[in-house]
């Protein structure tokens, strides 16, 4: 099957639309919300069960998340939240790859998604089977590859990174003259290797929100907010984070919000992180980095669309009847904890910054 998203008639039959998502899950009102949300409390506490969401999903699930105990972050921090938390069910509202690093580093727990379905662009343009013969045929190589891949691309690598910690890993397998095999975001790939000089090879992939930010538009909407610093996640494209004050995962990108004397930012990320952002640096301005423009094949626009399929409904449903549990066959487990642990344990040993690169 043709897994290409950059081909648009891939991208038309596998991405989920907007109006679609809707039909899917409704669209209660406040006092349905209200009631909804009461009973997902009495569910987690019912199921031993604690709430991991990403930053950019809704709001409404990122506020509940953390009134119950839970955690809203980004991949990195998700995984090692559920790792360390006693909760007997994990209840993760992202993406599938984030549900399957969760049940790959806690197979003793019950891992749940308010929707199955939910999936990544980078995930579906990187099959396992593909990947594995690209590995194949560069033996020499180290293999290390993005968190937002399967379980049994995963288990098929030597590293797993998130963007807060790739440059590290990168710049120490680098120092111990290592040659890499990258996958699957082209965009985040070549970032690291011009910012670390590192032996890189790629995997064509990339994200559907970040692909889509335009450079052209971006100058034209400086123009328009000149006070506005940029910042911009390493999967947008390389003319894109030319243009960056502070280029970081999403983590990275709200520190820099909050560290930055701008009133005003122009943000190249999903949407979803509004939300953290004007908690996090209050009295400041935010600005969707524009995704329209010459060449751009926008049915993004900036919010990812198998996030968006994250709903309080779908999270009763799975609490409620233990629907949309993950499960991984235990051989790819287990490899896969490899790849995963090095990366756990590179953190751990304080390899992480605390900040994005910077570029004045």
């Amino acid at each position: 099957m043709n897994t290409n998203l950059d081909d648009p008639v891939v991208r038309a039959r596998m991405v989920p639309r907007t109006a679609d998502v809707q039909r899917r899950h409704g669209d209660a009102g406040a006092d349905a919300e209200a009631s909804r949300v009461a009973r997902i409390r009495e569910l987690l506490v019912r199921e031993d069960a604690v709430l991991v969401a990403h930053y950019y999903t809704d709001p409404a699930l990122q506020v509940l998340a953390e009134e119950t105990g839970g955690c809203v972050s980004d991949s990195l921090e998700m995984a090692r939240f559920g790792n360390e938390h006693p909760a007997s069910t994990l209840v993760v509202a992202g993406v599938r790859f984030m549900g399957e690093t969760a049940k790959i580093l806690n197979p003793e727990k019950r891992v749940l998604m308010p929707e199955l379905e939910a999936t990544c662009s980078l995930d579906i343009g990187c099959p396992a089977d593909e990947f594995a013969r690209f590995c194949d045929e560069h033996p020499e190589r180290t293999v290390v590859v993005y968190a937002n891949t399967s379980a049994a691309v995963k288990a098929r690598a030597d590293w797993v990174v998130t963007s807060s910690i790739a440059l590290e890993v990168i710049e120490h397998l680098d120092a111990q003259g290592e040659k890499i095999l990258w996958a699957p975001d082209r965009h985040l790939g070549r970032y690291i290797e011009r910012e670390t000089g590192a032996d890189m090879i790629h995997w064509h992939g990339s994200c559907i929100v970040h692909d889509e930010f335009r450079a052209q538009e971006l100058r034209r909407l400086r123009a328009v907010h000149p006070e506005a610093a940029v910042l911009a996640h390493p999967e947008s494209p390389e003319e894109v984070l030319e243009m960056a004050d502070v280029i970081g995962s999403t983590t990275q990108l709200i520190r820099g919000a909050q560290r930055l004397d701008n009133e005003a930012f122009i943000v190249a990320t999903d949407r979803g992180i509004f939300h953290k952002m004007r908690h996090a640096a209050p009295g400041k301005r935010f600005i969707e980095a524009p995704t329209g423009g010459a060449g751009a094949t926008c049915r993004s626009c900036a919010h990812c669309p198998w996030m968006a399929m994250n709903t309080l409904a779908g999270l009763e449903y799975c609490l409620e009847t233990g629907a949309n549990e993950i499960h991984v066959d235990e051989d790819i487990r287990v490899d896969a904890m490899q790849s995963l642990n090095r990366m756990l344990e590179f953190a751990r040993a304080g390899g992480v910054r605390v900040h994005g690169t910077a570029n004045a």
